[in-house]
């Protein structure tokens, strides 16, 4: 596998596991009530933060999980959880009273508004739900491809993860033509159904995890419907 090969497979894997284009409704419902400038900040630090995060686990591997004697199943349980309990929030209408502050967003200095919210929005939106079990896995992975290719091989990772985070940052930054073309009984409909569709993901990173960790507890086919 040639350099630009694998740099192209490395940006689709995790472009399709982050899946930008499918969070934004979500980003805008988290950031609601946010000034324009203020939502575009937010979306710099999510962007810098996916940038950061990956390159972290892609030279850092499994490392750090054996440090702490952490299983990726576990991991990918514990992500699930999470993930269940985001999307029980967004199934109920309080995604967005979880992340709103009307009072920061109408007055004070932007960048500290911007922190703030990007603060209550690490944990579950850019973590586990941009970053989640199966990005960091294949991070993971595509560093051990990688080796072979030396540099060269660095080099392509950083650049397919740094596409990655650009896109995102585009991604986020169109967020208003997308709510307006939405509308806000759109966006709350779409809310909604994503809810439902986490919840039903984060079970589905559950069966997952306890499939990997256990011999023969969940059948293969139901932890794995659609292949491995």
């Amino acid at each position: 596998m040639s350099q630009a090969e694998f740099a192209v497979n490395f940006f689709v894997a995790l472009f399709a596991l982050i899946d930008p284009i499918g969070n934004v409704p979500l980003f805008a419902a988290a950031t609601a009530g946010a000034r324009p400038r203020d939502r575009a900040m937010i979306a710099l630090y999510i962007s810098v933060f996916v940038l950061v995060f990956l390159t972290f686990f892609y030279f850092t591997g499994v490392s750090l999980l054996e440090f702490f004697g952490i299983s990726l199943p576990a991991f990918r349980i514990a992500g699930g959880v999470i993930l269940f309990l985001l999307g029980l929030q967004m199934a109920r209408d309080d995604f967005t009273a979880t992340f709103a502050d009307a009072a920061d967003a109408a007055s004070g200095d932007p960048r500290q508004f911007a922190r703030r919210r990007f603060e209550r929005m690490i944990v579950p939106f850019a973590m586990p739900l941009l970053i989640g079990p199966g990005a960091i896995s294949t991070v993971v992975i595509y560093a051990g491809q990688a080796r072979p290719l030396g540099a060269s091989g660095a080099l392509a990772s950083a650049g397919a993860i740094s596409a990655v985070a650009v896109v995102t940052l585009v991604c986020f930054l169109a967020t208003p033509i997308i709510t307006r073309l939405l509308g806000r009984i759109g966006l709350t409909i779409v809310v909604r159904v994503l809810g439902l569709i986490l919840c039903a993901l984060a079970v589905q990173f559950i069966l997952a995890g306890l499939a990997e960790s256990t011999l023969g507890l969940i059948d293969p086919s139901a932890a794995h419907p659609y292949g491995p």
